[in-house]
Order: C-alpha cells, then structure tokens, then sequence
C-alpha cells in the first residue's frame, strides 16, 4: 500500500497534496475507531478534523454510557429487545448481534490499552460507560501511536470521485490558511450528524457536511424522518445530559406540578407545555446525598454552569428547554448496504452519526449507550472495509474531480443568515416536534426556495467558504427530514404526526431518500437477510 506522502507543495504554500490508502474524515469516536483498523490493516491512514480530534465534537464534552453487554445469551436478549418496540420495530437483530459483540470486544481493548474505567466495591471494573475527555485522549494517542496521521483544523468541503468511485476529498486549511487536497483508495465518512447550531453541548461543529457531501456523490440516506430529537437542558446552558432528569420533576411558574411531565416518555408533555408557558426542574427524585454523589461524580460537566450560578438543582427550580439535537441522537443518516458499511457509492463509508442507526435503533434515539456502541462498532467494521476496498484496487487512479456542484459564478450568500432561515424552520416545536402535513408543507416549501438561491452559491473568499459550505448542508439537511417526515403519514419511533397519531402497520418499512435539487424517496423493505458479513 502506497505511503501517506505530500506530493507536492511547491506550487503554492497555499495547496497541499497528499495521498493515503484510507481517508477517514471526522475525529470522533467513530473516526478514531476506523482510523484504528484502518491502520492495523497495514493501510497508510490520514485522518482529518473539522477542529482537533480528540476535543471537537459530541463525546468529547461530557460523559456517556456504553450499550455493554457480556455475551450472556439471557442478558444478550433483553438487550435486543429493550428498545425494539419504541423504535417501532425497524431495528434488526442481524445487526444488534454483531454491534454488540464488536461493543464487548473494543471496549475490553480500551480497558487492556489503559482507559481507567471505575472498580466497584468487589474490585470489578465497571465498563458501562466512559468520561469523554479521558477516552477521547486515549483514541488519539493510540491512533498517533499506530501511525495515523491525524490533521486537526482541516474540515472537508468535497469529495473527489473518479468514475463513479470516490477517491478523495478536498478541504481547508484552517490555521495554516489554503487548500488541501486528498486522494485516497477510500473514505469513511465520520463526520457526525446535524445539531444545526442548536448550542448543545459539543455538536456545534456537527452540521451535516457529511450528508452533503455523500448526497452530491450520489449516495442515499435513510430515516431522515426520524430527527425531531430534542434534549432537555438548563435554559442558560447549554449542557444537554438528559439522562438526570430521570431524577427530576417539572413544574409551572407558579411551582406546580406538571403531571406525566418527565425526561423519558414524559418529554412530550414538557414540549406541549412550553409552547404556551416556561417549564421549571428540580432533581428532587435524587433523595439521598450519596445518590447525590453518585450523580455528580458520574456527570460532572453537568453541575458546572449550577455551580458557577450558585444555584443548587437538587433543591432549587431552574427553567429549561428543549434544545434540537436532530439526527445526533436522531437515528437518521447515510444508508448502509451491509455491515462492510459500505454506502452505495463506490469507495465510500460511514461510521457513527455519518450513518443511519436505524439497524440497532430504530426509529427511536437509542440515547448515549447505543450511540456509542455504534460509533465503536461501525467505525471498526468501516474502517476493515475500507482498508480491504483500497488493498483490492487495482491499477492507479487517475486524477480525481470534485464532485461538480458548485458553478465558479454565482451570487454572495451571507451563510449566517441562511443558518438563521434554517434555524427558523427546524428548531419551533410546534413545527419538528409536533408534526402536521400543513406545518411540514410550509416548511419545507420555504427551504426548497432557500436551497435554489444557496445550491450554487460560491463563497467571497476563502475565509467564508467553511461557513457557506455548513449553511448548504444545514439546509439540505433540514430538506432531507421534512421531505421524509411528510412520507411518512403516521407516527413511529421519535416521528410524531398529530394528523396521524398512530402507527400503521402497513408503513413497517424504511424510506430511502436521494437527490439534491430534486428529492426522490423510496420504500425499502427490512430484511436481515440482505446483509454482508462485515470484513474483518
């Protein structure tokens, strides 16, 4: 396999070129995790971030449980079946299994590579779960270790393709300044979902830029529909762990209660009330000081805009609101055509949040664990495959194009108000969360008129071609969901249609959505049988 080598600089020192086996772009877990296989295949790996891998994105922020489940065939089950229903059964077993034998397998690796998982009282480690910041360092460092060259600050902007197959990327420099170009024999896409500059807590660097770059190449996606995820938090923070309000109660203004209101199946009553009146929390349902302590030691990032506030949330009411979070912990994303993850471009991957996790979620966000375990799990089986497709190349490529979208003339776009127009549309409650034909419709109609005045748009100049390159994916993001969601004419998993309150077991399928300018949907019926053993 060839050597991750400069080919040239000299031309300018505003153009970099290199080449690599395998391209992984997005520094996440996912990322690091591909990267990591990718490497150990014997595949020369170039890695780049949007900002710096191992600190930028989602997991880094804060805390998150692991779906970590020991290969008991009881334990296994129970497992499987926990979230089937709310994902209104779109899951499949013939992924669950693997993701979660591949989950077993790299989280004992982390804990055999030195993660300091905590010991209870019997001295057993207890792998459930992992503090961001210390597991991200450690996927760094091994990665760095094993030979990956990791850029940081060097978000990608297209893919390059050559005869239908992807073969690279193009992107910028963000600290250096110009422009750097990647030819590879492969890519995984780890590039996160779309939070859509919500400000929830580390997902501002997530906008979807994967999305629009697989969508130009030709790629699918699927369970778009399924992204109207919102996440409680304080009002005047943006920490989202919405895993402690398991130990909250909700209230009025006045401090009444607010009954059936709750973090898990309760969310839906807080949502209708805000949109009338403020909601108030209070972790009143943590009852004992220990339980208090465990609380703080397992989510310390949560109690540190409380503690800046002097505002104690075991015994005092805060107002909160419920920020978007979208396919982050929607389940929407690239569609994959096996468990090699391959998507249905040639040459390209997705891991993480860059994919659907419809295979082991469903419709329904399968919260931090199953994120995780998707992101540990898909990033490996990516990572092999693309290390595999590059081995099996034969002949040398040619000279990549980029994906042809963008024309060299058109009018200057200003990207922070296209986020804003982007905003307005996926962020009211009464619009995502509580959806209606007419709500979507409008919607949807206005970000189709957004997206032809943008969908050509070039940037002024290099400093604002980051900025215009996210509005464009934002918007297509948000036309990707709302297309999806007015396909969908009945309520499953996390998409809830107030003119189709129930679930129609004729609907017992996916949609596949494609296109750019014009979005084209397709039913896909949901058979384990159709997938590929992973490469291993």
């Amino acid at each position: 396999m060839s050597q991750p080598s400069q080919e040239s600089n000299a031309a300018s020192t505003r153009a970099t070129e290199m080449t690599c086996d395998v391209l992984v772009i997005g520094g996440g877990p996912a990322g690091c995790w591909a990267a990591l296989e990718a490497v150990g295949a014997n595949a020369k790996v170039i890695l780049v971030d949007k900002g710096y891998c191992g600190s930028s994105g989602a997991t880094a922020s804060a805390g998150t449980q692991i779906w970590y489940v020991p290969p008991d065939p009881a334990g296994r089950e129970k497992a499987m079946a926990s979230r089937e229903a709310m994902g209104g059964y779109l899951s499949e077993r013939a992924w669950m299994m693997p993701v979660l034998d591949k989950t077993f397998e790299s989280v004992n690796r982390l804990a055999d590579w030195g993660y300091p998982f905590p010991v209870d009282e019997k001295g057993e480690q207890q792998r459930i779960s992992v503090q961001g910041p210390e597991y991200m360092r450690l996927l760094r460092r091994r990665a760095k270790n094993a030979g990956v060259t990791i850029l940081d600050h060097h978000p990608a902007l297209h893919l390059l393709t050559d005869g239908g197959t992807v073969t690279g990327a193009r992107g910028l420099r963000r600290q250096e300044g110009g422009q750097w170009t990647i030819k590879a024999g492969a890519v995984v896409l780890a590039a996160g979902g779309c939070a859509f500059m919500s400000k929830a807590l580390g997902c501002d660097v997530l906008t979807g830029d994967g999305y629009l770059m697989a969508a130009e190449a030709g790629a699918e996606l699927s369970g778009m529909e399924f992204s109207s995820a919102y996440a409680i938090s304080p009002a005047f923070a943006s920490i989202t762990k919405t895993a402690l309000y398991r130990f909250a109660q909700f209230y009025r203004r006045d401090h009444s209660l607010i009954e059936g209101a709750g973090s898990a199946r309760g969310r839906s009553v807080i949502a209708r009330t805000l949109l009338s009146e403020p909601v108030y929390a209070r972790l009143d349902l943590a009852g004992t000081d220990e339980v208090k302590a465990i609380l703080r030691r397992a989510q310390p990032n949560f109690f540190i805009p409380f503690d800046r506030r002097s505002i104690d949330p075991f015994t005092e009411f805060f107002e909160v609101k419920l920020r978007l979070e979208g396919t982050v912990r929607g389940t929407g994303g690239l569609r994959l055509t096996g468990l090699d993850c391959a998507t249905t471009v040639s040459g390209l991957y997705a891991a993480g949040d860059s994919a659907t996790r419809e295979p082991i979620c469903g419709g329904f966000t399968g919260g931090g664990s199953h994120n995780a375990a998707w992101a540990m799990s898909t990033g490996t089986f990516a990572g092999a495959s693309a290390a595999a497709f590059a081995r099996d190349k034969t002949g040398p490529s040619t000279v990549a194009q980029a994906v042809p979208r963008c024309p060299e003339t058109a009018g200057t776009i200003d990207p922070h108000a296209v986020v804003k127009a982007v905003q307005d549309e996926v962020f009211p409650l009464d619009v995502n969360y509580f959806r209606t034909h007419s709500g979507l419709s409008a919607s949807l109609q206005r970000l189709d008129r957004l997206w032809e005045t943008i969908a050509a748009a070039t940037a002024a100049d290099e400093s604002q071609m980051l900025q215009l390159r996210q509005a464009q994916a934002m918007t297509a993001t948000a036309r990707f969901m709302y297309r999806a969601a007015l396909s969908r004419t009945e309520s499953r998993g996390m998409h809830r249609r107030e003119d189709f309150p129930e679930q129609d077991a004729a609907q017992h399928h996916r949609l596949i959505i494609s296109g750019l300018d014009k979005l084209t949907i397709r039913k896909e019926t949901i058979d384990p049988g159709v997938y590929r053993e992973a490469a291993e």
